[in-house]
């Protein structure tokens, strides 16, 4: 795709920036779907520019495949970016000329150190019961010491000179975070291979890329002090901080599969509509201060503030996003939401056969008792079948227990339904109610044992509209061949 840039070498006052930059390593997830939100909600709030950077630097797990579902997963929550995607990847050149820059400024130098002697003084210090950091060890080489190891084949990784002290800065949402040197050891920020470390690139691309405000995992806050030194090291402005909560399970635990998480592409597979999953995710860790669950997205620009996310951590609850889920369905025009069945069907590889007028008629009652559109395709099934499967349960409830009764009355039931000048649900209403009255049972001995006759089902639509959406030639067709 056609990538939107920005002209870097602009020194003017840029406004609110802001980025989304995630590791293209798998699926868009719940987590990083929330990031991306809150920042699209801030930049567009404010006037400002979002921008979507691909942090591709670790080469064995990164994957274009994986990049593109993240571009794809955010176009279908309708996230859109102002620019990128920018590949880490493809400014390798940048990080080495920034990095070369804090060496010649005295904050950084070459370390030669190999893995091997790594290992081997963090062996020495677990075995002294220390904590182990890293000592220095080719702080004051010389420059023919460096020449020799050059010359047997090292290549040097480059590390930060960590001060001496502390540092502290603003959190907009957790306040002020302060953190003691001693903590910290020379980091590397260059591999030996020429890559940049994380927090090295996150660093120069958001200098570069002028961001004001960086919205990210609370996760991240750890690596936040080596940010900062390293935008010290250089004498570049900081940008504005922000750590988002955790989102975590009903059971207080890391989120995960067995809480109901699922990628993005999974969600939307099972049938949930993007303004409620925007919605769903808006509110974890965020509240408009008002007592109301359902937010258009217009309503979320208009009231998204930074000052208004929680320093608790977020509970990620999954029969609070389906029930949200059924409430968007059922505020969906009849063709807007046979417009989102018809998509979720493409997107699922599902063809139907079935008559569209009576798909279209059959959506808004079946959204009534539905939560997602898979739900509704599944409803849809009795309508659209010619074979029927019958709850096991309802055959016990309402046949089994006194077949012949129930067989009688459905034989008498379809008799006058056959009967009918015009098949019409008022018309079948009126004529099973005038049949229970001559048969002295109450109206739910009759409807009951109908609706599993003809549907397979003991829930669904009304039953008069049921029998409207298949008609009355398979409605009789139904009822003349009773389940046992």
């Amino acid at each position: 795709m056609q990538s939107k840039k920005y002209d870097f070498r602009e020194h003017r006052a840029c406004g609110v920036r802001v980025r989304i930059a995630p590791s293209p390593t798998g699926a868009i997830h719940v987590g990083l779907a929330r990031s991306a939100l809150y920042n699209y909600l801030f930049a567009r709030r404010h006037g400002g520019k979002f921008i979507l950077r691909i942090e591709d630097t670790d080469v064995e797990r990164s994957t274009q495949e994986s990049a593109d579902a993240i571009i794809k997963g955010l176009a279908w929550l309708g996230i859109t970016f102002d620019e990128g995607p920018y590949y880490q990847s493809q400014r390798l050149d940048i990080y080495r000329k920034y990095a070369e820059e804090l060496i010649l400024k005295g904050h950084a130098y070459r370390c030669y150190c190999t893995p091997e002697r790594l290992e081997e003084e963090r062996k020495k210090a677990e075995a002294e019961k220390r904590a182990w950091k890293y000592d220095r060890h080719c702080l004051n080489l010389t420059a023919e010491e460096r020449k020799s190891l050059e010359s047997s084949g090292i290549k040097p990784s480059i590390r930060l000179q960590v001060p001496e002290g502390s540092t502290a800065f603003n959190d907009l949402i957790h306040g002020e975070v302060t953190r003691d040197h001693k903590d910290v050891e020379d980091f590397v920020i260059l591999r030996s291979n020429g890559v940049a470390m994380y927090n090295f690139a996150v660093v120069v691309d958001d200098h570069e890329m002028r961001i004001s405000h960086v919205l990210r995992a609370v996760e991240h806050i750890s690596n936040t002090t080596k940010q900062v030194l390293l935008y010290n090291a250089f004498g570049w402005s900081l940008p504005e901080f922000a750590h988002l909560p955790l989102i975590l399970g009903e059971d207080k635990k890391k989120l995960s599969k067995r809480h109901g998480a699922m990628s993005l592409e999974e969600f939307r597979s099972q049938g949930y509509l993007a303004d409620a999953m925007v919605n769903f995710l808006a509110l974890l860790g965020w509240s408009p201060g008002q007592d109301r669950e359902l937010i258009s997205r217009e309503e979320l620009v208009n009231l998204f503030s930074i000052e208004r996310i929680n320093t608790s951590n977020a509970i990620f609850d999954m029969q609070k996003l389906s029930w949200m889920n059924g409430e968007y369905l059922r505020k969906l025009e009849p063709r807007k939401l046979f417009s989102e069945f018809s998509e979720w069907l493409v997107s699922r590889s599902i063809t139907l056969s079935a008559d569209p007028t009576l798909v279209a008629k059959a959506l808004p009652l079946l959204a009534e008792r539905s939560r997602t559109l898979a739900e509704i395709y599944d409803g849809l099934q009795p309508y659209i079948s010619e074979t029927l499967s019958y709850d096991e349960d309802g055959l016990k409830k309402h046949f089994r227990k006194d077949p012949e009764a129930v067989h009688k009355r459905l034989t008498l039931y379809r008799e006058k339904l056959a009967a009918l000048p015009e098949f019409t649900k008022e018309a079948a209403e009126e004529t099973l109610r005038l049949l229970c009255e001559e048969l002295a049972v109450k109206p739910g001995e009759l409807i009951h044992p109908v609706r599993l006759a003809v549907t397979g089902r003991t829930v669904g639509p009304p039953l008069f509209d049921c029998l409207d959406l298949l008609g009355r030639e398979r409605v009789l067709a139904r009822l003349a061949k009773l389940p046992e």
